[in-house]
């Protein structure tokens, strides 16, 4: 049990010693009562809200049950004092001892330290990149397949079990234009000059080998022929051809997804039949007709009587259509279905969106609640477009991809890991730069940097140390002074950060501890610079030297673990 998770053991032991004295009710609701860091460090180590959470409905003052609760805090070991401050909170010092011990913890847990069982029993479905089938994937995928990829680990991490998932959008007319942009490279192939690219037709190269690999197998056969023999074909080839060239470009970035459902595929399967049956017989479903379109009404319409959802039940603004009037399933309708689907294996949803899907977001959300009866947890994360720069200007196109920078021209320029680290360096709907020349440079500015430079410290110290022939058997910890364990207070956050992090749905939150905790170290590191006392290597004092070494050892196993939820790779050296 880690420090956190034990002190709210602790103090969950001392309210219940106070229900047990009759001080307190038995049937308060303790699930707001927290354990964390004050906001000012020279408050204490620990902090809680237990008086001022629970005092209202125990009937109480809070700072006189502050006062009781910090009386079962003191006799504590881990406690040296206990402090109630203001109207009731309550902050507790640790003894030296009780860091010294987490420390320990983190060495002993190693890979495992900040793993949680919050999420035991869970299964969540994380949907992300859902890009259409329609080329290779570009910079304006990239972020939702991070954060996605990233909060999939995450949630790992702290005890879900996770499904990664990516939706197939194969049903729309949007591949109808992909198999006529095959066809044509397919003409080309077997000799025909195509010309310009006619508008509407997507222009990339990537479709000249699908176009080839047809012409090889069928010849001149559907040169002449009518679309309606050849377009299903040519669509169903280019569709798989564009989903292995999408799960390659994906592999570069470490991300690989356990389900790719297909929407045409569900049409098939009748399951958005199945899924308004079900809404019908619940009352959600009814035949009705949409108000007119506000403001001027074009002349060509005309009120046509529509299935539609009773979103406005479930909070948002207007009933949707989950049909057309040519009887053809809306987005909304094959997207209610598909969210049907995803709810039979998961107790709860994960969409990962670009920021331009802001506006369905409410009806998806009205949807699920339906469906689910309210039983099913689902969020919606929008995700911001990345502008990319080369040293302060705009990136210009690719040419293979047509119009759009593709990911694997990103990759191969900087690396997987770059790529990953940086797009988790804000929240996932702040507008975001990647400037090709920042995100390589080796500076503090540059978060990247600054935590990999941290890991390949630590490992280059215990080179330095094993060449001067130190070997640490042991270490005694009580050498560690309070400039030392002032970082193992903050490693021991990392535990409550996963946790928290997880709860909020926000991957970006491990990439700002990382470089809070690198920042913290590479500090502890320079006051070598002018003292060489304080050095992590003192070779006339390897006892010393060994209690050091162990710290950075805790530290460099944090980075990776948290750096592992990322994704990223943690560095040996620096090159």
């Amino acid at each position: 049990m880690t420090l956190y998770a034990r002190f709210a053991a602790h103090i969950d032991a001392v309210l219940n010693s106070l229900v047990a004295a009759g001080e307190l009710p038995g049937d308060l609701d303790r699930r707001n009562v927290t354990v964390e860091p004050p906001r000012d460090a020279s408050h204490g180590d620990l902090a809680t809200n237990a008086a001022m959470v629970l005092a209202k409905p125990a009937a109480t003052n809070p700072r006189a049950l502050a006062e009781k609760i910090a009386a079962g805090l003191e006799a504590i070991d881990e406690v040296a004092s206990v402090e109630v401050a203001g109207p009731g909170f309550i902050n507790m010092r640790l003894t030296d001892d009780t860091w010294r011990r987490e420390l320990s913890a983190i060495d002993d847990d190693g890979a495992n330290y900040g793993r949680s069982t919050t999420g035991t029993g869970h299964i969540v479905n994380v949907e992300y990149v859902s890009a259409n089938p329609t080329g290779p994937m570009h910079m304006g995928h990239c972020r939702g397949a991070v954060v996605g990829d990233a909060l999939a680990s995450l949630l790992e991490y702290a005890g879900n079990k996770v499904i990664r998932e990516y939706y197939v959008n194969d049903a729309g007319g949007q591949v109808d234009v992909l198999a006529r942009s095959t066809h044509l490279r397919y003409r080309e192939a077997l000799g025909e000059d195509i010309g310009a690219i006619p508008e509407g037709l997507y222009p990339g190269d990537y479709l000249v080998p699908v176009g080839q690999a047809l012409a090889t197998e069928f010849g001149d056969t559907y040169v002449g022929a009518p679309e309606s023999d050849w377009l299903k074909l040519f669509r169903t080839r280019a569709v798989a051809a564009m989903l292995e060239m999408i799960r390659a470009d994906l592999a570069l970035l470490g991300i690989h997804h356990d389900l790719f459902s297909s929407e045409a595929e569900l049409q098939a399967a009748g399951k958005p039949e199945a899924a308004e049956k079900w809404l019908r017989e619940k009352g959600f479903v009814y035949d009705g007709v949409l108000d007119a379109p506000k403001g001027e009404t074009p002349e060509d319409w005309e009120p046509v009587e529509l299935p539609l959802f009773r979103a406005t039940q479930f909070g948002d603004d207007q009933d949707r259509p989950i049909k057309k009037s040519d009887g053809s399933w809306t987005y909304f309708g094959a997207d209610l279905a598909y969210h049907f689907q995803k709810a039979q294996s998961a107790d709860q949803l994960i969409d990962i969106w670009g920021a331009d899907h802001a506006g369905t977001v409410k009806r998806i959300q009205a949807a699920v609640a339906a469906l689910t009866e309210g039983k099913t947890r689902f969020d919606v994360k929008l995700v911001q477009m990345v502008r990319l720069l080369r040293a302060g200007e705009p990136v210009k196109m690719s040419k293979r991809s047509g119009n759009f920078v593709t990911l694997a021209d990103v990759v191969n320029e900087v690396g997987k890991d770059v790529v990953r680290f940086t797009m988790l360096t804000r929240k996932a709907d702040a507008q975001m730069d990647f400037d090709f020349a920042k995100v390589v440079e080796a500076s503090k500015d540059n978060p990247v940097f600054y935590v990999q430079y941290a890991h390949a410290r630590i490992r280059s110290v215990h080179r330095k140390a094993a060449e001067a022939g130190i070997v640490c058997e042991s270490a005694d910890l009580s050498l560690l002074d309070a400039e030392e364990l002032k970082v193992v207070k903050l490693a021991a956050q990392f535990p409550r950060i996963v946790e928290s992090a997880a709860a909020a749905r926000e991957p970006h939150r491990i990439a700002f501890y990382l470089f809070d905790l690198a920042a913290a170290f590479h500090a502890l590191w320079n006051m070598g610079n002018d003292a060489p006392e304080r050095r992590f290597l003192v070779v006339n004092d390897p006892a010393t030297t060994c209690a050091r070494l162990f710290l950075a050892n805790a530290i460099g196993q944090i980075v990776r673990n948290g750096l592992a939820i990322m994704g990223v790779a943690a560095v040996e050296e620096m090159q």
